[in-house]
Parts: C-alpha cells; sequence; structure tokens
C-alpha cells in the first residue's frame, strides 16, 4: 500500500475538568488526496510517545514525502522515514548526520520557495484538527488514560469517516 504525500499534525488537547490541566498529545499522519488519516497515535506523556505509536501503524506503508512539524527537525526523524522529508529547519541545525539530511538541508538551501510551498502544505493538517475540535469538542470528558485514548482514537475514525466520499 502506498501514497502519494503525507503531512504530519500534532496536536494537545484537554483532558476534561480536573483542576489541574493535564494534555493528551496526539500524532496523526493524513494522506494529502483523501485527507483522511492513515495513521494515528496518542499519549498522556509526551509527543513523542503518540508519534511512536503512529509510526508503528505506517511500517508496512510506502510514503513518498512527507511533512513534519519543527519538533521534529532532527536526523534522527529525517531519516526515519524512506520518501522525501519537509521540514522547517530549527535555528541551531547543521549538517552532520545522515545523507537524507544533508540532501533536505540543500533542498532547502536550494529551491527555498518550492520547498516552503510544499512544507505549508501541512496546514491542511491543521485545518483538519480544527474541524475536528469544532465538531467534536475541545475538551475529553474520560479521565482514564485508555478511555482518553479511545476518545481520542474514536475523533480520528469520525474524521475519516466525514472525508469518506472525498
Amino acid at each position: 500500500m502506498g501514497t502519494d504525500d503525507v503531512i504530519t499534525n500534532n496536536d494537545r488537547r484537554e483532558k476534561g475538568a480536573s483542576r489541574r490541566r493535564l494534555f493528551a498529545y496526539m500524532f496523526a499522519l493524513m494522506d494529502l488526496r483523501t485527507r483522511m488519516y492513515m495513521a494515528y497515535g496518542s499519549s498522556m506523556k509526551s509527543e513523542k510517545d503518540a508519534f511512536d505509536k503512529a509510526m508503528g501503524m505506517v511500517h508496512d506503508i510506502d510514503i513518498d514525502s512527507v511533512r513534519l512539524d519543527r519538533y521534529y527537525s532532527t536526523p534522527a526523524y529525517v531519516s526515519r522515514f524512506g520518501g522525501k522529508v519537509y521540514i522547517m529547519p530549527k535555528r541551531d541545525s547543521t549538517l552532520k548526520g545522515p545523507q537524507k539530511w544533508k540532501d533536505t538541508m540543500k533542498d532547502f538551501i536550494q529551491n527555498t520557495m518550492g520547498y516552503l510551498g510544499q512544507y505549508h502544505l501541512r496546514s491542511n493538517s491543521e485545518a483538519g484538527f480544527a474541524a475536528d475540535k469544532k465538531m467534536l469538542g475541545w475538551s475529553i470528558a474520560q479521565r482514564r488514560d485508555d478511555r482518553i485514548d479511545s476518545a481520542l482514537f474514536c475523533t480520528g475514525l469520525w474524521h475519516n469517516l466525514f472525508n469518506f466520499d472525498r
């Protein structure tokens, strides 16, 4: 199974009506053509855990290109994907790292406007999360971690069902 272009998004959802505010982190890979989530992960601990859960879902999928948030602008994350990777480099980025990282930085420097045009296609993912929040609510009323994960998974499932006809 393959896909042409993938964008990612990460989001923090507020965890219910508790005196202290906790956040549920979620990470999603969205297919640009269908605007459906291909992989989805959530965690109460960190965004990295949510990313790792989502990546566990796509190990058999051949991804042609992916757009990653600035949080993932490191050589370790870029080398995890087989296809083209679009990132926004951090200020202290260097060329140390694998060849894929160097090729990504070279592409960013040589074709900056075209590269940024591709990178900013991830706004589709941001719009998807905003629509999900408007449609299904901004907070999660569940308290147990497993139920919070289930609620976030159902949000992703509803998102895909509403985008199924495209």
